[in-house]
């Protein structure tokens, strides 16, 4: 048994229960929960919250490991300038070694601030490399290839037929999906609707029906991306013309949707589809604030993550939050979208959107032991009494003290417990620079 003690545990159950006391784990799992916790049964580790927060991982649900060491190299731009000039480019350039580099990089930073489970969109070629450094981290993932075969502005190297790139992802979802004790899960994710024919959405469609997976893209980020959608959908939004294609269900999980007027949205809830917020990179693409608590009233799940790090330059959960709920207090007016529902959309509704609700994005027994736990002795935190708003409004990354997945220690006071950071950040920057003398940017 393992014992957490003395936390003040933000559990974000359904009664959203902040409770004082220890938690225990055993076999990976939530046992108890309270003063006490380990009933006088033997104890063979223990960890001291002093007074800490303890709160369920949080679960970003759109990111790309394999833009990591693409950071710094794509500001300044819009959207599709940003992916033509830029980001197609450099996928196109990396190789093996790059992206477990790219990999590494980003599992270290996501869990030194506190990310224990991504669903993350990598590029058309050789994903199995992100698998495997995936699997060696500990980390809690689904992961898709890219799926595109019709986008003119990409190299040729990014351009994968309707079948083969349906037969790859399929093997990777063989070989892969329930790997690492069940962290490891695959996903089909075609790029967005400019990138990708009408058959290929189709076949994903279809293929994502057959094997009941997961299907994450981009929808609605920029209005040029809208105008052009429109220019070849026959006048249909991004929304109906996903819907049209088949893909209207609730196993799609849709990166931004910043604009989406009414009619749109109530696609979105009549389908159960996902809407994956990141108010981080549409601040920095310019695309603009999407209308999160219209969306939520509505009965949409709104889960959070970072994007990429060439596209927002950090994948610190805790920016997300403090962005999500301070653009609503903009666009609309303070308290349109509290801290505690910003801290639901960082846990809970990602375990929604991953389907993985019975498992993990609350502290309760029987739930996977996903738990970070946050230092609040420190001056920005003080006296930090309601919890919610001191995780959203004054906390950083680096307040991370303790992260588990499964119950095993992965940061450990700070440090990363299975991965040798300047190693990490030493064969990075070694990468980074190769790929970007063979990408000519």
């Amino acid at each position: 048994m393992l014992l957490i003690r003395n936390a003040r545990i933000v559990t974000m159950n359904d009664r959203w229960e902040v409770v004082d006391g220890d938690v225990a784990i055993v076999d990976g799992r939530i046992a108890a929960i309270g003063p006490g916790a380990d009933g006088g049964d033997a104890v063979d580790a223990v960890i001291d919250a002093r007074g800490g927060l303890l709160l369920p991982g949080f679960i970003q649900t759109h990111v790309h490991l394999c833009q990591t060491i693409f950071r710094g190299l794509a500001d300044d731009l819009r959207l599709l300038d940003w992916l033509h000039q830029r980001i197609f480019p450099l996928e196109a350039a990396h190789t093996p070694a790059s992206l477990r580099a790219s990999t590494h990089l980003a599992v270290a930073e996501l869990l030194r601030t506190g990310t224990t489970a991504i669903l993350t969109m990598e590029t058309v070629h050789d994903t199995e490399v992100v698998l495997e450094a995936l699997a060696e981290t500990g980390m809690r993932a689904t992961v898709g290839k890219c799926l595109m075969d019709n986008d003119a502005g990409a190299p040729a190297r990014l351009h994968q037929a309707v079948q083969p790139g349906i037969e790859e992802a399929l093997a990777l979802h063989r070989r892969w999906h329930g790997a690492a004790l069940g962290r490891i899960r695959v996903a089909l994710a075609p790029r967005f609707a400019l990138s990708c024919s009408r058959d290929m959405l189709e076949a994903v469609a279809d293929t994502a029906d057959a094997s009941e997976l997961l299907v994450h893209t981009h929808a609605a980020e920029q209005r040029e991306e809208l105008d052009l959608v429109r220019q070849m959908s026959n006048g249909q939004g991004n929304i109906e013309y996903f819907i049209g294609v088949g893909l209207g269900c609730a196993r799609l999980c849709l990166a931004h949707c910043v604009w989406v007027d009414d009619t749109e949205q109530a696609l979105l809830a009549q389908h159960d589809i996902k809407v994956l917020h990141c108010p981080g990179s549409n601040l920095k693409l310019g695309s603009g604030i999407a209308p999160v608590p219209d969306m939520r009233a509505r009965g949409i799940t709104v889960s959070l993550g970072a994007d990429g790090a060439a596209c927002n330059n950090r994948l610190d959960m805790f920016d997300e939050m403090r962005l999500a709920a301070a653009l609503q207090a903009m666009r609309v007016e303070p308290g349109q979208l509290a801290a505690r529902e910003v801290v639901w959309m960082a846990t809970r509704a990602g375990a929604r959107t991953l389907g993985l609700e019975a498992e993990i994005g609350s502290i309760e027994p029987g739930k996977r032991a996903d738990l970070i736990v946050v230092d609040t002795h420190r001056a920005h935190l003080v006296p930090g009494d309601d919890p919610y708003s001191t995780l959203v409004y004054a906390c950083r990354g680096s307040d991370v003290r303790t992260v588990l997945i499964d119950g095993e220690i992965l940061v450990n006071d700070g440090e990363l417990s299975k991965m040798e950071e300047r190693l990490v950040v030493d064969d990075a920057r070694r990468e980074a620079r190769a790929l970007v003398a063979r990408a000519g940017i």
